[in-house]
């Protein structure tokens, strides 16, 4: 079974933009560092709008992503802290692989 490709879209209020990547990078560096169901995580800036970030994150499946990893701590801290920078809650979509035939 292949792994679960999760991409996260945030989007930050435009005057809190440091304080959304500051948060942002410090939540990728908890998660990487405390969670090894987690292989990967990388953190996008959008170059023409700074506003926009986009995590793409690998899980071994949907459920480990939804379930054990959203009830952590640092999860829950930075979903509670979230409206102080950025401008509503984040677009979540889950993609796999696709392998040659």
């Amino acid at each position: 079974m292949s792994n679960t490709i999760v991409i996260i879209r945030y989007r930050a209020l435009p005057e809190h933009v440091d304080t959304a990547r500051q948060e942002i990078t410090a939540l990728v560096a908890c998660v990487l560092a405390s969670e090894p169901d987690c292989s990967g995580i990388t953190l996008l800036q959008d170059s023409a709008d700074p506003t926009g970030f986009t995590l793409i994150e690998t899980w071994p499946s949907r459920e480990i992503f939804l379930g054990p990893h959203m009830q952590q701590p640092h999860i829950q801290s930075f979903i509670q802290a979230a409206d102080r920078f950025l401008a509503g809650p984040p677009d979540i979509s889950f993609w796999h692989p696709v392998t040659a035939a």
